[in-house]
């Protein structure tokens, strides 16, 4: 260093860290029923239907900030444990919700208040909590997908974290009573131990984009956890095993693609959903998912 002028940082660089895991584009669950998926995604929770996209009736991908829901379909799937979502105006979300109960009445559609959160499960029984925009607990958005939270066994939250820290190579840790596991920019994978039984895993799935896509590829096909290849961009695998001794943890399909596939980072079509044929207001139209500078 003799000649050279150390520049002190003022910031802790590595909080900007991502690790390997750096996109939760989409949660993946089977609908029997497009109408009525369209009137719970679009019309109760006010998200967007891709308008370029499986535009058809037998699947419709549902935009949330920068994630996605896609919903095939067929037989109903129900994700173990949560889906977190942050929405702009919880007034709205209550009007919009109370409107869909004439829509989904004789389903297991519901909502309840809680003092910082809605809690809504779907007509098949998917759990739902929505949140206010918070920048502090949830990052600078205004609409996203901050965390997918899953129902595990008592005592597994050490292995399923040694998993993503060996194996996919994501930032994780156990904090405050769960397993959380950094999958992209202020999004988690959240693991919650619990005792109730829980139903057999039945072929839901969540996407991640790896920048490993190939090392992690190795270290699963090494351990016989590949459970399908799609392409060249793409592979699957469902099973969560201790790193230590093998031992199965938790069953949810990753479907995991690099980052020179195709759709990586596809830039989401967002609306406002405050916006009427009878409240309109010209250029409001479309929702800007991140908060504005401060």
């Amino acid at each position: 260093m003799d000649g050279l002028t150390r520049i002190e940082c003022p910031w802790n660089r590595t909080a900007e860290n991502l690790g390997n895991s750096v996109e939760l584009q989409h949660v993946n669950l089977r609908v029997p029923d497009q109408l009525k998926a369209t009137a719970f995604y679009i019309s109760a929770l006010g998200l967007t239907r891709d308008p370029y996209l499986l535009t058809g009736i037998d699947n419709m991908w549902a935009n949330v900030g920068v994630s996605q829901f896609h919903l095939p379909t067929g037989e109903a799937q129900r994700l173990r444990g949560i889906v977190g979502l942050v929405v702009p105006d919880r007034a709205q979300l209550l009007h919009r919700l109370q409107t869909a109960k004439r829509w989904l009445e004789g389903t297991l559609y519901s909502f309840t208040e809680a003092a910082d959160h809605v809690d809504v499960t779907c007509p098949w029984g998917n759990r739902i909590r929505v949140h206010s925009p918070d920048a502090e607990r949830f990052g600078r958005v205004v609409l996203g997908m901050p965390y997918v939270a899953f129902d595990v066994a008592p005592g597994t939250l050490p292995g399923i974290v040694r998993f993503y820290q060996e194996i996919v190579g994501a930032p994780a840790a156990i904090e405050g009573g769960e397993a959380r596991v950094l999958v992209a920019n202020g999004q988690y994978l959240l693991f919650r131990e619990t005792d109730a039984p829980q139903p057999e895993y039945d072929g839901h799935h969540i996407q991640l984009a790896f920048v490993d896509f190939g090392g992690v590829h190795a270290k699963l096909a090494e351990r016989g956890l590949i459970s399908q290849e799609d392409s060249q961009y793409q592979y699957r695998f469902i099973d969560i095993v201790d790193p230590e001794n093998g031992k199965l943890l938790f069953q949810v399909e990753h479907e995991i693609r690099s980052t020179t596939h195709p759709l990586f980072m596809r830039k989401l079509v967002n609306r406002n959903a405050a916006i009427t044929n009878n409240l309109y207001a010209t250029g409001h139209e479309a929702l800007n998912w991140a908060m504005l500078p401060e």
